[in-house]
């Protein structure tokens, strides 16, 4: 998920690493509820990958261990793939779902302050 201080942007990854979907919320609880339904929607959420754990995706982070969510901290997509793609938060997102699918990210959250 790509974070920021009034909307988070979602993807959600098949196991296969098919992008199944992409969608923006509301950085509110309500927000955070409609991400999760809309996931749900799409397959068993297991694991998520969000920057910024520690700033604009704390909150989310919170809502989704409190849920059984796995939450694994990704860091912001390296600097040539967004050369290549352009800065947009769908490729954020979509990048933050891939790395999490991938292995690369080695950080597990187990609570958030």
């Amino acid at each position: 998920m790509d974070r920021h201080r009034d909307v988070h942007v979602a993807a959600v990854v098949s196991v296969t690493g098919k992008k199944l979907d992409t969608a923006s919320f509301p950085a509110t609880e309500i927000g955070y509820h409609q991400l999760l339904q809309w996931a749900d929607g799409l397959g068993v959420v297991r694991r998520a990958g969000v920057e910024g754990t520690g700033s604009y995706g704390a909150a989310l982070s919170r809502y989704l261990l409190a849920r059984n969510v796995v939450v694994i901290e990704v860091n912001r997509p390296d600097r040539s793939l967004r050369r290549r793609q352009g800065k947009s938060d769908t490729v954020d997102a979509q990048a933050a779902a891939m790395a999490v699918l991938s292995g690369r990210p080695r950080t597990r959250l187990r609570q958030v302050r």
